[in-house]
């Protein structure tokens, strides 16, 4: 197993949590060459099984198991390899200094659908995410 041994700067603030995914619930993009929205950086946190995270520009890929989150760098590109059953769930950090440059407005950015949902609860559905 190869594991990434990276944190997120100390000064990044927590905006967005993805609802738990499953090997079966897994939003597609996901697992397609996409970068993170637009002026956050990223944290791929397994809860139970291992899934696999590529870097698009280097081929270079990291194991996510439950102690072994990745953080994933703005305007980037990388995917996601599903490797068996899996839950997992992404998070989304403000950090001061980024995303005021240049950023690459054709990618696909999947996790701008979680925009401001459960933060507060990440294991439970908020009423953006659920629309009530």
């Amino acid at each position: 197993m190869k594991y990434q041994n990276k944190k997120l700067p100390e000064n990044a603030v927590l905006e967005t949590v993805s609802p738990v995914m499953t090997e079966k619930t897994v939003l597609k993009p996901i697992l397609c060459r996409h970068m993170a929205p637009v002026g956050k950086a990223g944290r791929l946190v397994t809860e139970s099984g291992a899934l696999k995270f590529v870097w698009e520009d280097t081929g270079e890929s990291f194991d996510s198991d439950p102690g072994h989150p990745v953080v994933i760098e703005p305007e980037r590109f990388h995917h996601v390899e599903l490797t068996g059953p899996v839950k997992f769930r992404l998070e989304f950090y403000k950090v001061p200094g980024i995303g005021c440059g240049k950023h690459d407005p054709s990618a696909a950015r999947p996790g701008e659908s979680f925009s401001g949902c459960c933060v507060d609860a990440p294991h439970a559905k908020c009423s953006r995410c659920s629309g009530k």
